[in-house]
């Protein structure tokens, strides 16, 4: 039976859930092009507010609330402060409170939805995460909130203002449609349907990414001699020029495996039949700046990436991250440690580390080193 809204009896006595997180995250960078590492302190508050009007109806509210200050505030004024204040949806929900030289503080809304139900069907309504994808780094078929995999702390990943309509044909399969519009009024349409076969999760869609590109994507899920195998591609082509237009395929395979002391072993790979083999540096002097959609994940034309996590002790967890563009030889490396202080505070340090010479894909960004403190309610 599908639940639409899994919320607890004592919630739904009460009508609604408040619930987020607080915390503080220190950056330290230490960019090529200078000789000194730089810094910048996030203070950032999450609430999502869910509202239960009536047994078929759920409101969801979520904002976050954010300052930085530091070195690279003021020494990248006004860059850091305009790339901020962005909003990617049709309704421009993110608010410049304070921008100063060496402060700026902002308010965003990445959910503000009503989601309706009667029996299998199901309409969400307003800024909301469609999320089409199958994979954990890429994801070709994630056209409505293609995310970027270096942006960590995201963990909620942005919404975009939409409407979607869900109805579950059977208890492993569904048929929905979405619809969203962007900043620049450009509207990404398409078509999704799901079923269960031989014990493996498919999906096919076919759509327009932004009145731009026909699009046509497909998906699995399962499972190999108890390794999880995973898989989705997506075939771009220009509405414009669609009889001479060549098309851009991109797709991504992954598998993982989990031993029996709980030491995870993830690898992926990336192919864009659109992407150099050259040096493929995109040139932004910051990588989060950089617009991502499912037919850009890189500009290059193979990725690969592979993941180790093992937890120490129940409460202490390692990962250890790769990133690699086998052509312009230049990598990311991503080690962390998180550590559950208590039920609802936990600590995490991480590394990103950027290698390959000037004008390869990793090869301008130097080393940064993250500290974060996070209490959860």
């Amino acid at each position: 039976m599908f639940l639409a809204f899994p919320a607890t009896a004592q919630e739904k006595a009460r009508n609604y859930t408040v619930n987020g997180y607080l915390q503080m995250m220190d950056m330290l960078w230490d960019p090529p092009v200078l000789d000194k590492w730089q810094n910048m302190t996030t203070l950032t508050n999450r609430l999502d507010l869910r509202w239960y009007p009536s047994n078929n109806l759920r409101f969801h509210l979520g904002m976050r609330n954010i300052s930085n200050y530091g070195q690279m505030v003021s020494d990248y004024y006004p860059l850091l402060n305009e790339m901020a204040k962005v909003d990617q949806g049709y309704l421009d929900l993110t608010k410049m409170i304070i921008n100063e030289k060496n402060l700026f503080f902002y308010a965003t809304f990445d959910r503000m939805n009503f989601e309706y139900t009667a029996g299998n069907f199901v309409a969400t309504v307003g800024r909301q995460r469609i999320n089409w994808g199958i994979n954990l780094v890429w994801n070709p078929n994630d056209i409505f909130n293609a995310f970027n995999y270096f942006d960590f702390d995201y963990m909620k990943r942005p919404g975009c203002d939409a409407i979607r309509l869900q109805y579950y044909t059977g208890t492993t399969s569904s048929v929905e449609v979405a619809v969203k519009i962007d900043q620049h009024e450009q509207k990404t349409y398409a078509a999704m349907f799901k079923f269960n076969k031989w014990e493996y999760d498919f999906q096919f869609m076919t759509g327009v990414l932004n009145d731009e590109d026909f699009v046509f994507g497909f998906g699995w899920a399962g499972q190999i001699e108890g390794a999880g195998f995973m898989g989705e591609g997506s075939y771009f082509r220009n509405l414009d020029n669609f009889k001479s237009d060549k098309g851009v395929f991109v797709g991504s395979l992954t598998a993982n495996y989990t031993f029996k002391n709980n030491l995870l072993v993830q690898i992926a790979v990336l192919c864009n039949s659109d992407g150099t083999t050259k040096k493929a540096g995109i040139g932004d002097t910051f990588m989060l700046g950089r617009e991502i959609s499912a037919k850009n994940f890189t500009l290059a034309k193979y990725s690969l990436n592979g993941t180790v996590s093992y937890p120490i002790t129940p409460l202490i967890k390692t990962d250890f991250s790769v990133v690699l563009n086998p052509s312009d030889k230049s990598a990311y490396f991503g080690p962390s440690v998180d550590i559950s202080l208590t039920d609802n505070i936990g600590f995490l340090v991480m590394g990103q580390i950027f290698s390959g010479k000037n004008g390869t894909e990793f090869g301008n960004y130097g080393t940064m080193v993250f500290s974060r403190l996070k209490w959860t309610f």
